[in-house]
């Protein structure tokens, strides 16, 4: 299958790539700080911070200068739909390799952690990769990759869904970047 665009909106472009893939893709540009410089643990936190809205708890814990846990409550949006309230608990492990780093995060499939309500499901993803290229000192393009488990199918009507939440999540970052200004 060909990859599908399936949402684009204000410069960043959802597509899905197969049934278990879908890509994010935007660019983020300042010319008044070194963007390359925020690129650690530091920006999942402020993509976390931006979005309370959408998550209703968050716990970043970083292991080291390469690794990270996190674990994510996002609200129970779905609620009256009767859908369950979901979370993710995630290792991230942070590569960088000349001008590009790579967060690559999988799911920790073993207990629940403790502060998450019992009905609440995982969200059951393989993998997601978060792969920033410097381009410049001031820009960078990011491409955010959801890989879904096997057993996992998104209904058609549902895909453009998440594009729309994910470019909510990502739209905040990339504007917050874009505005720091120094004066």
């Amino acid at each position: 299958m060909d990859s599908k665009i399936l949402y684009e909106k204000d410069g960043m472009r959802f597509t899905k790539i197969n049934d278990k893939n879908y890509n994010l893709q935007f660019v983020i540009e300042n010319k008044n700080i070194l963007i390359a410089n925020i690129v650690d643990f530091s920006l999942l936190k402020l993509m976390y911070d931006l979005n309370g809205d959408i998550y209703e708890s968050v716990q970043l814990e970083k292991i080291n200068e390469n690794e990270a846990r996190a674990t994510v409550l996002v609200k129970h949006l779905f609620e009256d739909l009767g859908l369950p309230q979901k979370y993710s608990c995630v290792h991230i492990q942070k590569t960088v390799n000349n001008n590009q780093t790579i967060f690559r995060s999988q799911s920790i499939l073993t207990e629940k952690p403790k502060h998450i309500p019992a009905d609440a499901e995982l969200m059951a993803m393989k993998e997601n990769i978060g792969i920033c290229d410097v381009l410049t000192p001031h820009k960078i393009n990011f491409s955010f990759t959801v890989l879904f488990e096997d057993y996992v199918k998104i209904p058609q009507f549902a895909e453009k869904l998440v594009g729309v939440i994910l470019n909510k999540i990502f739209k905040r970052v990339k504007l917050f970047i874009e505005n720091i200004a120094f004066n």
